[in-house]
């Protein structure tokens, strides 16, 4: 399967979400994901697609801070905040 047939878990939706439980700005996000800010306000802003490994660095950037990505039947991939 070629990474244009693959489907997107993490949205550009979904990423302004995580970052909104977290409380975290573009920037925290670059700085945990050692990503650009500019990469992340450019997916987010639905300029370009990211690609796939930039994708798992803020997923798992994500998930160190707490979030959990879960697949809601019906519904597609929703997102919580672990319980500490």
């Amino acid at each position: 399967m070629g990474q244009g047939a693959r489907e997107t878990i993490l949205t550009p939706a979904l990423c302004r979400a995580a970052r909104g439980l977290l409380d975290w700005t573009q920037t925290d996000l670059a700085d945990r994901a050692a990503v650009s800010r500019s990469t992340i306000r450019d997916y987010e802003g639905r300029h370009h697609d990211i690609h796939r490994a930039t994708e798992a660095q803020l997923r798992l950037a994500f998930e160190d801070g707490g979030v959990k990505f879960v697949e809601i039947d019906g519904a597609g991939t929703g997102l919580c905040l672990s319980t500490p």
